[in-house]
């Protein structure tokens, strides 16, 4: 479950997140849809916490995870974020991108998760690719893979798919979508497409301005 309590967050004069409270059921899943400069990526990077809230708490799973001068570390929280841009290690291939949340498991089991991912993802045949040598496409598809790999409880997607053509949009919402499904997460999806929110999620939170302007289930 994720829970914030009257959540704010300002950048010198600009108040990025003012007094946002919402829950998210475990195994939930949140669209967060707003305009550019709304608040959307500030609210994120509070739940991941990478960034200290000025005011209000956070609680991840009924435990106080941030408050004014105190955060939980962000690789304590059990979460997994994908960003706007793939952000791949370029020094990597694609294989070693993604095994390297899995640091923590044994190698045949770190092995095994890979492979299952490769395959899952149709990246079987670029496997020992660096990011330079494939396509758009293919590196948000590493970049989905290297975030589902420890298997997070918790996922938060900051406009994954912005700048996507449609066909390879749908392909990649209908792996989300099967991913939180099969892994049990909870996710908070962050969009400004009406048709990208609406198939990820049935629950919205519509911000403007760093406030919640509503919350509803219809779009």
């Amino acid at each position: 479950m994720i829970r914030t309590v009257q959540l704010s967050k300002s950048f010198g004069t600009v108040d990025a997140v003012v007094e946002v409270s919402f829950v998210v059921p475990a195994q939930g899943t949140l669209t967060i849809l707003g305009p550019s400069g709304s608040g959307k990526t500030s609210l994120l990077r509070l739940i991941a916490g990478l960034d200290l809230p000025n005011a209000g708490e956070i609680y991840l799973d009924g435990k106080l995870a941030s408050r004014p001068g105190w955060s939980l570390e962000p690789y304590r929280r059990g979460i997994g974020f994908l960003f706007q841009t793939p952000a791949l290690w370029p020094h990597l291939t694609v294989a070693q991108n993604i095994l390297f949340g899995l640091h923590h498991l044994p190698r045949p089991a770190a092995r095994a998760r890979l492979e299952e991912l490769l395959e899952q993802m149709v990246l079987c045949d670029v496997a020992n690719r660096f990011p330079y040598q494939v396509s758009g496409g293919e590196a948000r598809r590493v970049s989905l893979a290297r975030t589902l790999a420890p298997r997070p409880p918790i996922l938060l997607m900051d406009e994954p798919l912005i700048n996507l053509d449609l066909e390879l949009k749908e392909q990649l919402m209908h792996l989300i979508k099967a991913a939180v499904t099969r892994h049990h997460a909870t996710l908070i999806y962050v969009t400004h497409d009406l048709i990208e929110a609406a198939t990820i999620s049935q629950d919205f939170l519509f911000l403007e301005k760093g406030r919640i302007m509503r919350r509803s289930n219809s779009v």
